[in-house]
């Protein structure tokens, strides 16, 4: 048995923010006109028109930026029949000159946001290939999967999810690897098609876990040696047979899964500690499997390291079981939305680690109930 112990996304600007944004260089043009034609010429207002198609350049297309720059080139010499000493041919030089390098840069701003495009259409496609929507519900098993990129441009990492739905139960994965960027993506990746084919054939938990084992070792002895000892995983496996009141637990080194039971709060610590993967030639090939109790409406929650080592200002980590206690009786979704937000708050707006979770619930007796009756009242009666 075990014993207890002690799933950002860039927002842009939108509604009337965002046509504000649009629309300043419009502003920025009325504002310096306005100050050109009702100050003293002295102070030479005018000589700020160039800015206006310069701060175009990183908002507009290349023409609308041409356009503006010919606008203030008009507002220019009409500000020369009411002062004819502005030095005029000196700013029009000037209105012209930047325009023309303005439309440039904004020719260049639109080809590099094409090619951001093009780079997050392939990394969203990645993504959900390498974790790819998880089932919302497995016969008698709610699962509700969340995964946030702590770096608001990333799409995909080292944490890695997956469910299963096989002739031994619901089969689940959670785990973490080593390191960030390609690499770590490349072993997340190795990792789960490992345990897609596997899941389904491997009588026993052990057994996926020694193909996953062997899957990570050949994949980290195909790179340069200078990064082979980057990829180890910690990982988390769980079987939940079918109407067995039960859940096998298989941990690789992963943080303890959080169990509510009745309101009760429960940290799955392993009783005996199981090898991470593709460290079994340092630690030796150890691998247990513990087994609690998971009846009707018990709820258990999967997460990466992200999670628990959540810091707040003063360096505290994020008090999962605390948190879980007074969030326990929410459902799956929104458990995991609920998590999300007060991760970033606790975080103070930003994570410093990617971060997943799995939220899984064994339906309670009561909705079984409601839905056989509601199958039972739609059959049609006797004719």
């Amino acid at each position: 048995m075990i014993r207890p112990g002690r799933h950002r996304r860039r927002h842009r600007p939108y509604g009337g923010q965002h046509e504000a944004v649009l629309l300043s260089p419009v502003i920025v043009t009325v504002l310096i006109a306005g100050l050109a034609f009702s100050t003293p010429r002295e102070i030479a207002f005018s000589r700020l028109l160039p800015a206006a198609p310069a701060l175009a350049a990183a908002l507009w297309p290349v023409l609308p930026t041409v356009l503006l720059g010919t606008f203030c080139l008009l507002i220019m010499i009409g500000l020369s029949f009411v002062y004819s000493d502005l030095g005029t041919p000196y700013t029009a030089a000037a209105i012209i000159a930047v325009t023309l390098a303005a439309a440039y840069a904004s020719h260049l701003r639109l080809q590099r946001e094409e090619t951001l495009f093009q780079v997050r259409l392939v990394a969203d496609a990645a993504q959900k290939v390498l974790l790819r929507p998880l089932p919302h519900r497995i016969q008698d098993v709610d699962i509700e999967s969340l995964y946030v990129a702590a770096q608001e441009q990333a799409r995909i990492g080292g944490d890695f999810y997956e469910a299963a739905d096989t002739p031994y139960g619901v089969r689940l994965l959670i785990g973490d690897v080593r390191g960030k960027g390609l690499t770590a993506v490349g072993a997340a990746s190795a990792v789960i098609n490992c345990f897609r084919e596997n899941a389904y054939d491997q009588p026993d938990l052990r057994g996926i876990i020694h193909r996953l084992q062997t899957t990570i070792a050949r994949y980290s002895a195909a790179i340069p040696a200078d990064d082979q000892s980057e990829h180890f995983a910690t990982a988390l496996i769980a079987e939940i047979p079918y109407g067995s009141g039960h859940v096998r637990i298989l941990n690789c080194g992963h943080p303890p899964p959080v169990l509510v039971r009745r309101e009760e709060i429960h940290v799955l610590e392993p009783v005996l500690p199981s090898t991470p993967l593709n460290l079994a030639a340092l630690l030796g090939d150890h691998y247990y499997v513990d087994t609690v109790a998971f009846a009707p409406g018990d709820q258990m929650l999967l997460y990466t390291d992200g999670v628990s080592e959540t810091r707040d200002r003063n360096g505290e980590f994020f008090p999962l079981p605390d948190w879980m206690r007074e969030h326990s009786p929410a459902p799956p979704r929104e458990l995991l939305d609920r998590l999300h937000g007060d991760l970033l708050r606790y975080g103070g707006g930003r994570l410093d680690d990617d971060i997943a979770a799995l939220a899984v619930r064994c339906r309670p007796t009561w909705i079984r109930e409601h839905e056989s009756g509601s199958r039972h009242d739609a059959r049609p009666g006797p004719s």
